[in-house]
């Protein structure tokens, strides 16, 4: 197997300060730890303990925010919900160990870094703590119960009810990743905008459900 080639992580370029590590500082820590065969979403858990919450919701629902093949919305939507819940009762981050026992190579990890990561550094750029009373509890549980609200919908099988529902949850974990309000108020109409539409997707189907029993069985 050809040696890995070093990871470039921007953030290494910032002069040393005492501050929080951002999130991809921790994703680049476990990628040059070469102790590790592979990389599990517990050793994410793990890493990010009490702030895993954004990550892994961003995790589980940036996939969706793409064209899925049928049926992958319901997989992706189970952590979301658990995860949302969590976040809805103000408890730490905690998965199945089925799903936390999932993993990837250390190799495809750091492949996936290379590609991602200064996708990310540039987005933690525009990330900042302000209106911080939008993001700390007790709005942050209720943010965790739209959330829920959100990735039941993502989960069940509703015509365009994957894409925008998981937009907005993405939009709510980069505001929970470094606790900016300015996106907790962009979750919040994107949310609207997802529940107007799935609303008005299950309202034609109703009527549809409506005109067929009619004209068919009666």
């Amino acid at each position: 197997m050809p040696d890995e080639e070093p990871l470039s992580n921007p953030v290494r370029a910032e002069p040393e300060r005492q501050r929080r590590r951002k999130i991809s500082e921790i994703l680049y820590s476990l990628a040059e730890d070469t102790s590790r065969e592979r990389i599990s979403v517990g050793d994410l858990l793990s890493a990010m303990g009490d702030r895993a919450f954004g990550p892994l919701m961003l995790l589980f629902a940036l996939p969706n925010v793409l064209p899925m093949p049928p049926g992958a919305s319901g997989i992706l939507g189970v952590p979301l919900i658990i995860l949302a819940a969590q976040l809805m009762l103000g408890r730490k981050p905690w998965l199945p160990r089925v799903i936390a026992g999932r993993s990837m190579m250390r190799a495809e990890f750091v492949t996936m870094l290379q590609r991602a990561g200064p996708w990310l550094s540039k987005a933690e750029r525009l990330l900042k703590p302000r209106l911080t009373i939008l993001v700390t509890p007790p709005a942050e549980y209720v943010i965790g119960a739209i959330c829920l609200i959100l990735a039941i919908i993502l989960a069940l099988p509703i015509p365009l009810g994957n894409m925008l529902p998981a937009f907005a949850i993405c939009l709510f974990s980069f505001a929970i990743l470094e606790r900016d309000g300015i996106w907790i108020i962009a979750g919040l109409i994107a949310f609207l905008i997802s529940i107007t539409v799935v609303g008005g997707v299950l309202f034609a189907f109703l009527k549809a459900a409506i005109f067929l029993i009619n004209n068919v069985f009666m």
